[in-house]
């Protein structure tokens, strides 16, 4: 089975992980994968390459191409899929209009807390043989729209947990570095985190904040982070996109993740692997994701973040604690096995009809 999946780029981001994992782990002996961006070529192109798979842009720089959506068509027929897998919001709309001119079945993806609104489900849904949601909140999100259950499924990220594990130091025995893994786009809310920081760094002395990852807010972030108090502004590290993010886990005493939207982030499960605890926002599937084994804030709150971040910083065994129970529930729950298992039964049901 000739297996497409359509992106709009291949940038350092959770779903082009986890998607770049899925279709390097896919059974050769019963399917072949391929990739095509709507954009040029960007960071995880060498993985691909490396996996021997195909890989073909419609751009030349990291912008989607221009009129992409006529040129979509051509493409796809070029490729011959029996079945597309679009991720995020333009693939999802455009990949799934080609898909039923060409009588091509299409396996829609829901990621994120605002895919449902971006991708018009409401409208598109039925147009996609099949519909995945990596989290249950979604899941109910989709069904409440009207997609029958026979044709909706939740499959959890995976996560590589012999590449995300603890290091020697528990976190308690770390230096006071705050951590976030996100691209700077605005559902990650990275201005309320840097305002929770402000507050933390007045009461303690030591404590930084590293913020991994690039995006369309990096201008306005690093203003905003240079408008700070002195004791904080000072304390702020942009260290950009990061082709192996592991180090920085390992590194850091606490995770934070301040995002106003999310589906299950990659990043708060790599996180908990990584032995780190974790501060985040109680959005879209991460209070289930978490339990018990991290602290929540309401979304935009940075009075509640800046709290549990002091928290984690300041109580070390409260962090080696979580710390350890996050690795635990990683390993009991998740895995890239159970993932890719999980895509392999809907997508030879979708041959099969």
């Amino acid at each position: 089975m000739n297996v497409l999946f359509l992106l709009e780029d291949l940038c350092f981001g959770g779903t082009q992980r986890q998607n770049v994992e899925l279709a390097l782990r896919l059974d050769r002996a019963r399917f072949r994968p391929a990739i095509l961006t709507l954009t040029g070529p960007t960071d995880l192109d060498r993985k691909v390459l490396d996996g021997n798979i195909p890989l073909v842009h419609l751009g030349s720089n990291r912008k989607a191409a221009p009129l992409f959506f006529a040129r979509l068509g051509s493409a796809i027929r070029k490729l011959r899929p029996d079945v597309i897998i679009p991720c995020t919001a333009l693939p999802n709309i455009w990949g799934r209009l080609w898909g039923k001119v060409l009588h091509i079945p299409v396996l829609g993806t829901v990621r994120g807390g605002g895919a449902p609104m971006r991708q018009h489900e409401r409208f598109l849904w039925p147009l996609a043989a099949h519909t995945v949601c990596n989290s249950r909140a979604l899941f109910n999100v989709m069904r409440k729209i009207g997609v029958p259950e026979n044709r909706l499924s939740f499959i959890a990220n995976g996560v590589d947990t012999e590449r995300f594990h603890p290091g020697e130091l528990p976190p308690s025995s770390r230096k006071p570095l705050i951590v976030c893994v996100a691209r700077l786009a605005g559902d990650k809310d990275h201005a309320t985190l840097l305002r929770a920081f402000e507050l933390v760094a007045r009461q303690h002395p030591h404590a930084r904040l590293r913020l991994v990852g690039d995006g369309p807010e990096e201008t306005a972030l690093r203003k905003l982070a240079a408008q700070l108090e002195p004791c904080a502004a000072s304390r702020v590290e942009f260290a950009g996109a990061a082709d192996e993010p592991a180090p920085h886990y390992r590194e850091g005493r606490v995770f934070a993740l301040s995002s106003i939207r999310e589906g299950t982030p990659n990043v708060v499960m790599e996180a908990m692997a990584s032995g780190t605890p974790v501060c985040a926002t109680a959005v879209g599937g991460i209070p289930e994701l978490l339990g018990k084994n991290g602290l929540l804030s309401e979304p935009g709150d940075y009075q509640a973040i800046a709290a549990n971040l002091l928290s984690l910083l300041q109580k070390g065994e409260l962090a080696d604690e979580l710390g350890r129970n996050g690795r635990m529930a990683i390993e009991r729950v998740f895995s890239f096995q159970a993932m890719t298992e999980a895509h392999e039964r809907i997508l030879e049901s979708i041959g099969a009809n």
